[in-house]
This record gives structure tokens, C-alpha cells and sequence, in this order.
């Protein structure tokens, strides 16, 4: 691979499904360079999936040009594979094999090491499952198997949707370490979400995606800066608890912000920094929800 290219190339990508007359993807371009997590955030219905499938080669009769890993995506052949790992929305594993049994399955696959499977289990507090049948696992328990069998192999991109679906939060934490750290080690990160905290705590930039267009590309910082207000709240217990709001511009030289902080009992001083479903809502004037 050239390290000079992009590891995603994507220009003027379109999609549509045989029974619609709407494209699901319009004419989309981007790139995501090596070492990046790249987020694709939009509502149900909004291209997200669709792209990943195209991206991954599971759907076919697209119009644009993709490059992956420096190369046209349909110039590759079944090494793809090798390189990529894949972490579905909706897990799919062989019920009748124990969780140890699918991975030693699934790795047998590639032409590269894997991982020792139960060190995965581990890391993903399955160890103690690993010899139970993957049908008797509760959704959460899928989706982490399905994670560690996409970073099974090592592979230099990887596409996850929804990651942290239906997981509790210490399993969700689990899961999005195990993220930083394939970005740490050099590995490229195509997310697709509709949660923006995981998409604020993970990426480092993010595109918004409705109706099949971009909206928007850009760091979660920057976009924060962009469309956040000024302002800075205080709160204080002045018989009760009250609350001003001050500009954030001059505030050292501001008289009654500094009256506060040295008269009143301060509980908590916030930046008025909007959200990113904020900036969503306002950016494309839908929800993601």
C-alpha cells in the first residue's frame, strides 16, 4: 500500500436501489487518510449503511470512483479481506458453535496471523463465555463477538456499524478503548453512527449525511467552535440557586462576572459549547433521531 494515497478515496459516489427511484446515496466524495477515525453521522434512512456496504463490496452498480488503500476498489480481488475487518449492526454468527469456536472458524479464513482468540474474549469480557453457544448470548454479548472477530486479523481498515449498540455503559467503554487503540496503532476507522457521543469522544471528523449528501465534513472540535455560543453560565447559591450568563469575550474584565466569583458561593461555572446534535439539527435542519 501507498502511504502517500488516502486509505479511503471516495468521488462523486452514487447509489439506488432497484425499487426506488431515489438515489440512497447522492453523489457523495471524501477521503480518509491513514490513522484516522472517520465518522458518517445521519438519521435512519440516511446513506450511512448503505456507503459502508459499498465500501466493503457488498453491494455492486454503483456510480463514482473509490479508491481503498491506494487502489480502484473493483481492481481488488478476495485479498480485500485481509486487509479489512468488518463490525456489522446486526451481528451475525454460527449459533451452534461456542464463542471461541467462531473465531477459530473466522480466522481460519485469511492469509495472515490472527489474534489468540481467547485474549480477545478477554478483553471483551467474553473469556468466561467462550466455551458457550454463540445462540445463547444476549445481543450485547453478540455485538462485542463481532467486534473482536473484525480486529481478529489485524487488518488496516476497518468499517463498524453502530459499535456501541445495545451495550451497557462499562461494555461501551470497553468497546471504544478497544477503538482508540486500533487508531493508536496506526489503523484507519470508518464509523458509522447515529449517537453523537460516540462519534464527539471517538473521531476526528466527522461527516453529516442526509438524504444521501454530505452536509458537512469536519473535526467535532472545530464544528463546536463554529456553531457554539460565547457565552459562559454561572450558577450560585444566593438563597437559592441562580444562574447569569455572561459573554465569554472580556470576561476577565467583566464587573459582575468577578463580583460573583469573589461574593457569592459559586456551584459551577459551564461553557455555553453546543452539542453536536445541536449543530446537526442546525446545520441540516432534521434530527438524527
Amino acid at each position: 500500500m501507498d502511504k502517500c494515497n488516502p486509505m479511503i478515496s471516495v468521488s462523486n459516489l452514487s447509489f439506488t436501489y432497484a425499487q426506488s427511484s431515489k438515489p440512497a446515496v447522492d453523489g457523495i466524495s471524501f477521503e480518509v487518510p491513514q490513522g484516522e477515525i472517520f465518522g458518517f453521522l445521519g438519521p435512519s434512512g440516511a446513506g450511512k449503511s448503505t456507503t459502508q456496504k459499498i465500501l466493503i463490496r457488498l453491494l455492486q452498480g454503483y456510480r463514482g470512483d473509490i479508491r481503498l488503500m491506494g487502489k480502484p476498489l473493483e481492481e481488488w480481488d478476495k485479498s480485500f479481506y485481509n486487509h479489512v475487518g468488518v463490525g456489522f449492526e446486526l451481528p451475525n454468527h454460527f449459533g451452534k458453535l461456542t464463542a471461541l469456536e467462531n473465531l477459530q472458524f473466522f480466522g481460519s479464513f485469511y492469509d495472515r496471523p490472527v489474534k489468540e482468540p481467547l485474549e480477545l474474549l478477554s478483553r471483551v469480557g467474553l473469556k468466561e463465555h467462550a466455551g458457550k453457544q454463540a445462540s445463547e448470548f444476549s445481543k450485547g454479548m453478540k455485538m462485542r463477538l463481532n467486534f473482536v472477530r473484525a480486529i481478529m486479523h489485524n487488518p488496516d481498515l476497518l468499517f463498524f456499524d453502530e459499535p456501541t449498540s445495545g451495550l451497557d455503559p462499562v461494555n461501551a467503554r470497553r468497546i471504544k478503548d478497544l477503538i482508540l487503540e486500533q487508531r493508536d496503532a496506526g489503523k484507519t476507522v470508518f464509523l458509522t453512527t447515529h449517537m453523537m457521543h460516540d462519534a464527539d469522544e471517538l473521531c476526528n471528523r466527522i461527516a453529516f449525511i442526509v438524504e444521501g449528501k454530505i452536509a458537512l465534513i469536519d473535526s467535532p472540535k472545530a464544528l463546536k467552535l463554529q456553531y457554539g455560543r460565547r457565552r459562559v453560565r454561572v450558577e450560585y447559591l444566593n438563597g437559592k440557586v441562580r444562574e447569569e450568563e455572561f459573554p465569554l469575550d472580556g470576561i476577565g474584565d467583566n464587573a459582575d462576572f468577578l463580583r460573583i466569583l469573589r461574593e457569592e458561593y459559586v456551584q459551577a461555572i459551564h461553557t455555553e459549547e453546543a452539542t453536536l446534535d445541536d449543530i446537526f439539527i442546525q446545520v441540516t435542519g432534521t434530527s438524527l433521531h
